[in-house]
């Protein structure tokens, strides 16, 4: 559980910072961690992007300052980050639903978004079944979205997608005879850490390099994997085993996230909702 302490370093870094310029790279450093995997173990752990804590943070602070001091609201703006007083003014109403200068009026309720700090809890009550696989890179077609990642937006975005493909525009229909042994995919890729989002892709494998106009064809690289077991109703069991590798399987490993796009792997046939229903998440891995 030592990578779950870290955590904490990392936690005391921002903390010190927001009041000046912050480093993911130095944040991700102080956990003794790859950038990338800092950015997926912070937000699948908190619920929030390390971008998102810190805007939180400021914003609370920033209110703090408001009501307690005289200074003038574009030095507190420039101090948290904000170039302008607009942009400072736009995202503190949204944070706390009111004006800057409104929330230094006596008896006005602000909200604030507490410092973080990260506990280690010795769990092992349920069995992780998991196995490691190394695969060669294979080709995938079907089609994505971009998701937002802040305030866990994705999880919403991606139901409603598994929704309108099996229901609504036919994608699951027409990608069942292209799936392999593997099945239906959701492949999540393409992070991008400074914006934020992901994109996440339904599909299947495409080893006859099969090419439709309206559908997309990716390549998933050669790398190794970590395959996990997950049993239950979707989409509750495989979020649960989500939360597990990041909160005790990856802190209790020697093993860190490779930076490569994670699947789902969903059987072609089964009741999804059904108590007994099997699944699988690959997570890519090196060892550290």
């Amino acid at each position: 559980m030592e990578a779950l302490s870290r955590m904490n370093d990392s936690i005391d870094y921002l903390e010190k910072r927001l009041d000046s310029v912050i480093s993911m790279e130095e944040a991700a450093a102080a956990a003794c961690m790859s950038k990338f995997h800092f950015h997926r173990m912070f937000q699948m752990v908190t619920g929030v992007t390390p971008g998102e804590y810190v805007r939180k943070r400021r914003l609370t602070l920033a209110a703090q300052e408001l009501t307690h001091s005289q200074a003038k609201v574009i030095n507190i703006a420039l101090k948290y980050g904000y170039e302008t007083p607009e942009s400072f003014s736009k995202a503190f109403r949204k944070a706390h639903g009111m004006s800057p200068t409104e929330a230094r009026q006596t008896g006005r309720i602000l909200k604030a978004y507490p410092r973080l700090s990260f506990q280690i809890q010795l769990k092992g009550e349920k069995e992780m079944n998991y196995h490691i696989v190394s695969k060669d890179s294979f080709s995938v077609i079907g089609k994505s979205i971009m998701a937002s990642m802040v305030n866990g937006e994705q999880h919403g975005a991606i139901s409603r997608f598994w929704e309108e493909s099996n229901q609504i525009n036919g994608l699951s229909e027409r990608l069942a005879p292209l799936t392999g042994p593997m099945g239906f995919l959701g492949i999540c890729m393409d992070f991008d850490q400074e914006k934020e989002e992901m994109r996440y892709m339904i599909g299947a494998e495409n080893p006859s390099h099969a090419v439709a106009e309206d559908l997309e064809v990716r390549t998933i690289p050669s790398l190794t994997w970590a395959v996990f077991e997950s049993i239950g109703p979707m989409p509750e069991a495989i979020q649960e085993v989500w939360s597990r590798i990041y909160t005790e399987w990856f802190p209790s490993t020697g093993y860190e996230h490779a930076a490569g796009p994670e699947m789902e792997v969903y059987p072609k046939d089964g009741n999804p909702y059904a108590a007994d229903y099997r699944s699988e998440l690959w997570v890519p891995i090196i060892k550290k």
